[in-house]
């Protein structure tokens, strides 16, 4: 379960480092997004995946969310408070994955 988590917060870090190489130290514009929404750890299982398969499409895929990495990194962190969360994110993730 934690691997799975590892993996989308991993996806968004990459991404994070990859913009600021490719920035070459010029500032990346991070919007703020209030995520005010509810997701349930599948729906957040299914956006990691996504972000996982398209690193490079991190902040549109969490966008289309209304999420910013920093709102999903929160909401992360919660689910792994609770194990059935956990399971719940874990489950949805792999096959999320797994799929075309």
């Amino acid at each position: 379960m934690a691997l799975a988590l590892s993996f989308a917060l991993v996806a968004c870090s990459n991404e994070r480092n990859a913009e600021s190489k490719a920035a070459a130290g010029a500032a990346v514009d991070v919007p703020a997004v209030a995520a005010s929404q509810e997701l349930t750890p599948e729906q957040l299982g299914e956006i990691g995946a996504r972000i996982s398969k398209s690193s490079a499409q991190a902040r549109q895929i969490l966008s289309e969310h209304g999420l910013d990495e920093k709102s999903f990194e929160q909401k992360i962190r919660r689910i792994t408070e609770d194990p059935a969360a956990s399971k719940r994110y874990a489950a949805a993730f792999e096959k999320a994955k797994t799929q075309a």
